[in-house]
This record gives structure tokens, C-alpha cells and sequence, in this order.
């Protein structure tokens, strides 16, 4: 398998950590979902502008279109903002707990939330059932709520089909469930328990999970994306993991993931996919190991390219034709000057293969 080589092109510091990014068409503009709020980034320039705030950290964040956006925070609420008028046009609760992760169908017509608050619901520590449904499927226009479906909470990772018919969504004990878009019925279910883990040593609560996904070019499978199993749950060592399963077929099969010696250890936080590309990105935390972003080649499984980026990365974007793309995330937080500020720590960078 050949390898392929990233090089970084761009680099730009932000005075805010960044959990979520979403590039514009032309891959000259990008909106920043932050710990501090929402930016306007140029991605020529390095200029950038806070536009507003949520009420929490912004999870997540999407372009409706050329000249709307569209977040979602750990307020629970999702927000429509309109950037030639540079104004908010809706506010909408949408969640009682956080939005973990917020996606927009390919068609831009719909729009699905995930929530969940992990509270022990026996001895064994099982999680406790949904105080509210943990799934909200919204029209991406108007704001209206076209389905609330239910999951074992949390829910952190969501994903919507390539022809925009199906949203999948994922939890904290690794537990999938996929349902029809159009009249709301469970398609698929199952869980892959390598996503979690108590590790010899028993902590109060679940750790790893997944905490991100993508249905594939193909729509036929999913690609997940988070941390296996770890001997100290509390020292987040768990394998740096992907998994490729098959969805359609009555019982969902998993097809591939990390391979033997192509990993070390940490949460992986985000994975990338686009149909013109032979490979997919994942990346996160580093615990141990050589890096915290890899690409991987589509057919065989192969990891293909690697880096270590020296910060927590959060989100990965492809951009343009394909041959770029954009990672971002948190450096560790500086401390304050003696004007009583913090030094930017939010991180967004572009590679080249």
C-alpha cells in the first residue's frame, strides 16, 4: 500500500478551543464552533471574527446553504444565524441536557441532535433510561420537530446517509441504532462492546464510546470511530479504534477496523469521510503512541498516512477537490498573563497530500 504524505500549509491560533468546524463551499471560509462561542474564520487570511455565543461550549456546527450556519451547544440549544446580515434568526431549545453532536442531512432539509446524561441506574452501574428522547430530528428550515426517537443515553455520535434517508446514532456503551428518516422506524440495531470499557480497575462509570461516525460513500456501511478497551478506565489508554460494519442486511456484521500494529493508545474524537477520496481520516487525544491523526485507505483498512499534531484534535474536514484537509482542537490551556488574559489555545491547521 503506498504511502501518502501530509504536509501543513496553514496554521491559525484562535483565542478559544475548538470542538467543531464546518468550511464553506469554496473552502475559503469556516465557521468555528468554540468553548467561547462561534467564529468566522478566514482560511486565507487567518482574520477571524466572534460572531455569537451560546449559553454553553458550541458541539457543533454546519452550513445551511452559502450564507446561513447552523450550531448546537451544551445549552441544548440549536441556533440559525444569517451572515450577510451578520443577525441570529432562530433560537431554538431543543434538548433539557447538552447536544453532544448535530449534524445536517446531505440535502440540507433535516437536522439531527443527540443528547443524554449518563446517570448509574443499578448496581452494575447499567445507565439509567432517557429522561427525554435522545435523538430530535428537525426541519432544517423552519426549526419544526419532525421525530423524537429514543437510545440508552448518552448519545454522542450522530451521522445522517449520503442520499439522506437514514440517521444513525451512537452511544457510550457502543450500542448503533439506525432509523428511517421518513417514518421514523428502527432499521438497525446492535452493539460492539469494544468501544467501552470498566478495565480491571472499576471505575463509578463507563468510559470510551463512540464519539464519532460516518456512513461510507456507499451508504452501505458505517464507519465508527473511539477509544477500545483499557486496562485503567481513569488513565484513558484505551486502543485508538475505528470499526467498518454492515449495516443492511438483518444482522449488522462488522467488516473491518484498526489493524494489528497500526495503533497506540487514546480517544479518537472525529472521522472524516468523502466519496472522492480513497481513504478516511480519524484523530483525537494521544495517550501513548506515535500519532493522534491517520488516514486510512477505504478498501484494504491500511493506514496510509499519520501524524502527531501536539494538541487534543476535535474535528477533521475534507476540503476542495479532496487533496486537502482541515484539523482543529484544543492546546493546552495557558495560563493567565498578568493582564489577566489567556493566550489563544484553539488550534486549526490545513495539510496537503
Amino acid at each position: 500500500m503506498e504511502k501518502i504524505e501530509l504536509k501543513r500549509t496553514k496554521k491559525f491560533d484562535l483565542p478559544s478551543g475548538v470542538l467543531a468546524v464546518a468550511v464553506s463551499k469554496d473552502a475559503t471560509q469556516a465557521v468555528v464552533g468554540c468553548l467561547h462561542g462561534v467564529y468566522q474564520l478566514n482560511l486565507e487570511t487567518g482574520e477571524h471574527e466572534r460572531l455569537y455565543q451560546h449559553d454553553s461550549y458550541v458541539s457543533s456546527v454546519a452550513w445551511l446553504g452559502e450564507q446561513k450556519i447552523v450550531t448546537a451547544g451544551y445549552d441544548g440549544e440549536v441556533c440559525w444565524f444569517d451572515l450577510a446580515k451578520n443577525s441570529r434568526i432562530q433560537r431554538q431549545k431543543v434538548h433539557e441536557f447538552w447536544s453532544w453532536d448535530m449534524t445536517l442531512s446531505p440535502d440540507q432539509t433535516r437536522l439531527a441532535s443527540v443528547t443524554g446524561q449518563y446517570i448509574a441506574g443499578g448496581y452494575k452501574y447499567e445507565p439509567q433510561a432517557e429522561k427525554e428522547p435522545s435523538i430530535r430530528i428537525l426541519s432544517a428550515e423552519t426549526g419544526e420537530l419532525l421525530w423524537s426517537l429514543t437510545h440508552v443515553p448518552p448519545v454522542q455520535a450522530v451521522a445522517i446517509s449520503p442520499d439522506s434517508k437514514f440517521v444513525a446514532a451512537g452511544n457510550l456503551m457502543g450500542e448503533v441504532r439506525i432509523y428511517d428518516l421518513d417514518d421514523g422506524t428502527l432499521v438497525a440495531q446492535w452493539t460492539t462492546p469494544d468501544f467501552t470499557s470498566w478495565g480491571i480497575i472499576k471505575s463509578h462509570c463507563y468510559l470510551g464510546g463512540i464519539f464519532s461516525m460516518e456512513f461510507a460513500p456507499d451508504g452501505e456501511h458505517l464507519l465508527l470511530a473511539g477509544m477500545g478497551p483499557m486496562r485503567d478506565p481513569m488513565a484513558g489508554n484505551g486502543k485508538q479504534l475505528w470499526q467498518r460494519w454492515g449495516w443492511r442486511d438483518k444482522q449488522p456484521a462488522m467488516i473491518d477496523q484498526t489493524h494489528a500494529g497500526e495503533a497506540g493508545e487514546g480517544l479518537m474524537e472525529t472521522i472524516a469521510v468523502r466519496s472522492d477520496t480513497s481513504h478516511f481520516l480519524m484523530g483525537g487525544r494521544l495517550r501513548g503512541g506515535e500519532w493522534n491523526a491517520a488516514l486510512f485507505d477505504h478498501e484494504s483498512g491500511q493506514r496510509v498516512a499519520s501524524l502527531k499534531t501536539g494538541y487534543r484534535m476535535t474535528e477533521a474536514v475534507y476540503l476542495g477537490d479532496g487533496k486537502r484537509v482541515l484539523l482543529a482542537g484544543l492546546k493546552s490551556q495557558p495560563k493567565k498573563s498578568k493582564q489577566g488574559k489567556f493566550g489563544d489555545f484553539g488550534r486549526v491547521e490545513i495539510y496537503s497530500f
